[in-house]
């Protein structure tokens, strides 16, 4: 499961390693906080318009990698908060579809390695997806009434954390690089210049995998929460 701000922040950080995945047999789910309800600056554009043209965006993205599901929460775009109602929400989409891993940006990212300022909302997004795994989604006794619902505590194994190519766990994505490209040139309300984009995205890539045995690759952060030996008896216990 990813678990982003905005619609084309997948696109961005991790569809290359999505697509390898599903492309490995694993099946993904994308979450996203907003609809990027105010990302279109076309004067006359109206913030439900806008969030339409997005979220068709987003699914099309989703599709080119293989991703069918897309939830949107349809927080309020440049103002999300990490609320408890926020965290139960993400809670329920876990829970419901019980993902292995969860692939998330980081909240403690204020400056990019590039020089900017992170968006707010990737920080609160971030620290809300991560207070939910932990201990929210695997504590039986937090948010009762999705155990009502059927909506059980579930363990998430692995957080796999972007950081704009920090990070010292690299997914080889030479094999995937072109769909993560087309992914992005489904977000036409964002980005523009193809051939540029492309060669900037490739350029990227090649730079995170240099040194490795690889032509490209995204870069992760990654925090096991589940040993091999703890999820594989996990799992046997959820069969019996």
């Amino acid at each position: 499961m990813v678990v982003t701000a905005h619609p084309d922040d997948t696109e961005f950080g991790c569809a290359g390693t999505i697509a390898q995945w599903v492309k490995d047999g694993a099946t993904a789910a994308y979450v996203l906080g907003t609809s990027g309800d105010v990302g279109i600056t076309t004067p006359g554009m109206t913030k439900q318009r806008a969030a339409e043209i997005r979220e068709a965006e987003a699914i099309a993205a989703a599709k080119v990698v293989g991703v069918e599901e897309v939830v949107f929460l349809r927080e309020p775009d440049g103002m999300v908060q990490n609320t408890m109602d926020l965290r139960r929400r993400l809670v329920r989409e876990m829970r419901r579809f019980k993902p292995e891993v969860v692939i998330t940006g980081d909240p403690t990212m204020f400056f990019t390695p590039m020089g900017g300022i992170n968006h707010p909302d990737h920080r609160a997004m971030d620290e809300a997806t991560l207070d939910a795994i932990f201990p929210a989604v695997g504590q039986p006794n937090l948010f009762q009434e999705l155990e009502a619902e059927g909506l059980q505590a579930h363990k998430v194994r692995k957080i796999y954390l972007t950081a704009r190519g920090q990070g010292d766990v690299l997914v080889d994505i030479s094999e995937t690089m072109e769909l993560k490209i087309q992914a992005l040139q489904k977000h036409v309300s964002q980005v523009g210049g193809w051939a540029e984009l492309a060669d900037r995205m490739r350029e990227w890539s090649s730079r995170i995998a240099e040194g490795k045995d690889m032509a490209y690759a995204e870069a992760y952060r990654v925090i096991t929460l589940e040993s091999d030996e703890a999820w594989e008896k996990l799992q046997q216990m959820g069969e019996e």
